[in-house]
């Protein structure tokens, strides 16, 4: 599903208007993005944040509906994935089936030296030293690794019977290269299984983005901990 370039505002309205509206069918899209920015999880503490932003994010920093740490969008991949999913579940697995599926892509269609993290911090927050956790900085058990460290987390919510999935690739020269969306898109057609086709967002969907844009600019939003 294309967008169209949106700031970091437009893009955490836009997955949240899209899972509000409860898809029945499985929803990818890959963000374009207007300048960089930056997002942290839901239960972070904003004061803890502020002392960690990327150079250059200014105001453009915002609180994500989903959990995790910070997350510096500068030249990432950044995509969500909202689809439907009734009844009983656990976050844990679900991380672990699509982190699989991604990193089949990774690995097949880019070649990547890549590999899942069994073990790692906590999922907080913060540290233990009282510092917002940095997402790239402090992966957790299914994370995707490289050789240089983490380079792919992602945090869901559930609302109602329907995830909504925010993941960011942190690659050089990720963002915008086709092969790398092709790769993620390829890896989860490949391992749900799924036969994805292009789609445009409903009116309503795009008219409820506009109007929850608002809440992601409002500092009663952003410093709500």
């Amino acid at each position: 599903m294309d967008s169209g370039p949106l700031d970091v505002f437009g893009q955490m309205a836009l997955d949240e208007a899209l899972a509000q509206s409860q898809p029945p069918d499985f929803c990818l899209r890959f963000y374009k993005w207007q300048g960089i920015g930056a997002t942290f999880g839901y239960a972070q503490r904003f004061r803890e944040v502020a002392e960690t932003l990327p150079d250059g994010a200014g105001q453009r920093v915002t609180r994500r509906l989903t959990g995790g740490g910070v997350v510096p969008h500068v030249d990432d991949l950044t995509f969500s994935c909202v689809f439907p999913l009734p009844g009983p579940w656990r976050p844990a697995p679900l991380y672990s089936r699509l982190h699989a599926a991604i990193l089949t892509g990774l690995r097949d269609k880019l070649r990547l030296e890549a590999w899942l993290c069994e073990r790692g911090g906590r999922a907080a927050p913060s540290n233990a030293q009282g510092v917002a956790m940095q997402c790239f900085a402090e992966p957790v058990a299914q994370d995707i690794m490289g050789p240089t460290g983490k380079i792919l987390g992602g945090a869901i919510r559930r609302l109602g019977d329907t995830i909504l999935y925010q993941g960011s690739l942190q690659l050089p020269s990720a963002r915008g290269n086709p092969e790398m969306a092709g790769a993620i898109a390829g890896g989860l057609a490949q391992k749900w299984p799924l036969r994805f086709q292009a789609q445009s967002f409903a009116s309503a969907i795009l008219e409820s983005a506009r109007r929850l844009a608002g809440k992601y600019r409002d500092l009663e939003w952003i410093q709500r901990r």
